[in-house]
């Protein structure tokens, strides 16, 4: 894995900035750690031209996520934002159930534990099976863009939850900021120019999903099957994720299917191209398969061995839902997937994988 200096040891050594991003040196299956500012307050064309080189690069190399640093959230955001959901998830069963999840094209509410089940499979069937015999074992909560004039977000009540929505709506806000800044950099780096992108994500149809995975003995995630999340990939174009310290995101390598665990860095985000941005690519790049399971410091024990509390925030980026996503005219004459609407995409996706 691929870390930056300190700007004082880096001055220290004569590296520059634009060193902080390079792939050169990192193993071809490393998780890379690049530093956005450089992106976002570039000395010149040239820096934003290497980051968004990195970017993209990380993106094509086998597990297709990265770490950003200085990304430009701040800590006492994201530390606020956690705040705020873990009391949203500490509220009695019975208020949280009455903002129940209902529609997949809403994607707006909470959902209990055992109602998700991540899948590849498009088989009722198959996914009920799974569900019922390793259902996932995590509670989320979705929010989608509050002026939406078909879907309304489901808020607890201001004295239930104080000033949870106008912090979940500033973070919503925030990080469709960054999703923009993070779009930019892969045009730039597809050779499309900076602005490709823009009128395909301008709508901020993207959710925002708290999560939380219960305190849950060890040896049931060591079943066969098992997972707080099971091996899935994720819809949209980029997802934007925050961790808490606990671990036990994994990613899986295409090729050699072995996991590896995306651990928790302060102060990063970690990143990863989704299926709609690996369509408009023809898959060069990569949309993995990735879950959560027991963090790898918890190993096996005697009975009753309990993994802890998890909790994270995932910002679900996805273009407009009317825009349509094709195989992008740099990138072969041969398209690997039909055209398709986000809307359609997702919707689907999203009808086979909850009840």
């Amino acid at each position: 894995m691929l870390h930056a200096l300190p700007p004082r040891l880096a001055a220290r050594d004569g590296l520059t900035r634009r060193t902080l991003a390079t792939l050169a040196d990192a193993p071809a299956c490393a998780i890379p750690l690049i530093d956005f500012s450089c992106f976002l307050h570039a000395r010149d064309a040239a820096e934003k031209r290497h980051t968004a080189d990195a970017i993209v690069a990380g993106f094509k190399q086998a597990l297709g996520f990265i770490y950003l640093k200085e990304h430009g959230v701040s800590e006492a955001t994201i530390r606020n934002v956690f705040a705020k959901s873990g009391e949203f998830f500490s509220l009695p069963t019975e208020t949280k159930d009455s903002l129940r999840w209902e529609d997949p094209r809403a994607k707006r509410g909470y959902v209990a534990i055992g109602r998700e089940q991540a899948s590849q499979s498009s088989d009722p069937d198959e996914i009920a099976k799974r569900r019922a015999s390793a259902p996932d074992y995590k509670e989320t909560m979705e929010i989608g863009r509050d002026w939406d004039a078909t879907w309304k977000n489901q808020w607890p009540a201001e004295g239930d939850a104080p000033r949870f929505k106008d912090t979940m709506l500033d973070f919503y806000r925030t990080c469709h900021g960054l999703h923009v800044q993070v779009m930019r950099a892969i045009a730039l780096g597809l050779g499309l120019g900076e602005a490709f992108f823009a009128t395909l994500v301008d709508q901020q149809c993207h959710t925002l999903r708290l999560l939380s995975y219960p305190p849950v003995p060890t040896a049931l995630l060591r079943k066969e099957g098992q997972a707080r999340v099971a091996p899935h990939s994720d819809y949209g174009s980029i997802t934007l994720l925050f961790q808490d310290a606990v671990g036990g995101l994994e990613v899986q390598h295409p090729h050699t299917q072995a996991s590896q665990p995306a651990v928790p860095i302060p102060g990063t985000v970690v990143v990863n191209a989704a299926d709609l941005l690996a369509r408009w690519r023809n898959g060069v790049l990569r949309s993995t398969l990735l879950r959560v399971v027991a963090p790898p410091a918890q190993a096996p024990g005697a009975d009753g061995e309990v993994t802890p509390l998890r909790r994270s925030v995932a910002f679900f980026c996805n273009p407009n839902f009317d825009a349509v996503v094709a195989c992008l005219p740099n990138c072969g004459k041969i398209a690997k997937h039909a055209p398709v609407t986000t809307e359609a995409y997702i919707v689907r996706r999203l009808a086979d994988t909850y009840t």
